[in-house]
């Protein structure tokens, strides 16, 4: 097959329930004619992923940015955040969009997390949390950023977007911070088409993010306090509840592909990620660090000229954002992602193009 005949290959796919699948789940909200406002749909998604995740309790979003920016201000963070440079866009545009200043400290060589040891020597007087991303569903450093936070009277939030099913010392990832939340974009691994949720173990300040979420509301006529709209619809919970039941053939899918990388790139000057002892996974990104800029690029064009799309994720190092009032330098997250390309991963990508993107990679770097 010449390469002008070949599908492109992106670095993930979204999965497409069974149409008929969905239609049934879709129908039922036509049938009660009821498509937003906390639906039988919503409801049953929350109380089914609260029994996969084995989490105490789940509040459904609309997106995966929106809890990030409602648990800062149900939190009243509106001083200094210290956050990773190395995360998605959203975990510092958050911050900013409600009035906080993101304070950036690197991140560990290994693990790609934030490095606590970086994070101690950020703390000011103004500092009220950290906002720290479990990268690619790897856990942060959780027992040592505890230990500060409780040193200095600080607030934790755990950006899990990438996190579903991930489990640490025997239970949900979810469960640790005073909030994590989760994306259910179309892109990750369990999905609503869009959509997100937060996880809270405190009822007083889960019963704030709940009315934070939902206008403020207490009722029809009264209200809590103050809110927006971050409500998941109807259509999105459709969607989920059709996932859902496919989830253990989309991991071992995925499992499958990432070992088949691991094991054929073994003898390759790559690096991979070190996962966090004490953590499952679950495969949601096939992350490969090259071992220069110069390579990573020769690699990605490679690819690329064969319609397979990788993705320099992430980048850029969140401290080069142009819209940040002073620039830091970031030595190890700048470094990190310099020469990093998430290679495509999905639950149907095939065995011949696996191995063919093994094969161009292997070539160029011969």
């Amino acid at each position: 097959m010449s390469s002008s005949d070949q599908k492109p290959i992106y670095v993930t796919k979204s999965f497409i329930p069974p149409i008929e699948e969905y239609q049934k789940n879709v129908d039922r909200a036509f049938k009660k004619e009821w498509l937003t406002n906390r639906g039988e749909l919503v409801l049953e998604l929350e109380h089914k992923l609260q029994d996969y995740l084995g989490v105490n309790q789940i509040t459904l979003h609309t997106n995966g940015t929106l809890p990030i920016q409602i648990a800062l201000k149900a939190l009243g963070i509106h001083k200094e955040v210290i956050t990773t440079p190395f995360s998605y866009v959203a975990t510092t545009s958050a911050i900013i969009w409600e009035g906080a200043k993101p304070v950036f400290a690197d991140i560990d060589e290994e693990h790609w997390t934030i490095d606590p040891k970086r994070i101690e020597e950020k703390i000011t007087e103004n500092t009220q949390a950290i906002l720290a991303t479990h990268v690619f569903g790897n856990p942060c450093d959780i027992e040592t950023i505890e230990e500060i936070a409780l040193k200095h009277g600080l607030i934790v939030i755990y950006d899990a977007a990438h996190s579903f099913g991930v489990n640490y010392k025997g239970e949900s990832l979810f469960n640790y911070g005073h909030v994590s939340t989760c994306s259910f974009h179309a892109t990750k691994l369990f999905h609503t088409a869009e959509g997100g949720a937060s996880f809270c173990n405190d009822e007083k300040l889960k019963h704030q993010l709940f009315y934070h979420h939902n206008f403020g509301h207490n009722g029809a006529e009264e209200f809590h306090g103050l809110g927006i709209n971050s409500k998941m619809s109807e259509l999105q919970a459709a969607m989920g509840l059709t996932v859902l039941p496919h989830m253990e053939m989309i991991l071992s899918k995925r499992e499958a592909v990432s070992k088949r990388y691991e094991e054929l790139l073994s003898n390759v000057e790559i690096t991979f990620i070190k996962w966090r002892k004490g953590a499952t996974r679950n495969y949601s990104y096939f992350p490969v660090l090259f071992p220069s800029h110069q390579i990573m690029t020769q690699v990605k064009e490679a690819l690329e000229k064969n319609k397979i799309f990788p993705r320099r994720y992430f980048y850029p190092s969140l401290n080069k954002l142009p819209y940040l009032d002073h620039l830091v330098t970031m030595p190890v997250a700048e470094d990190i992602a310099d020469r990093i390309l998430c290679l495509p991963l999905s639950h149907n990508i095939s065995g011949f193009d696996v191995d063919r993107i093994i094969e161009i990679i292997i070539k160029e770097m011969l």
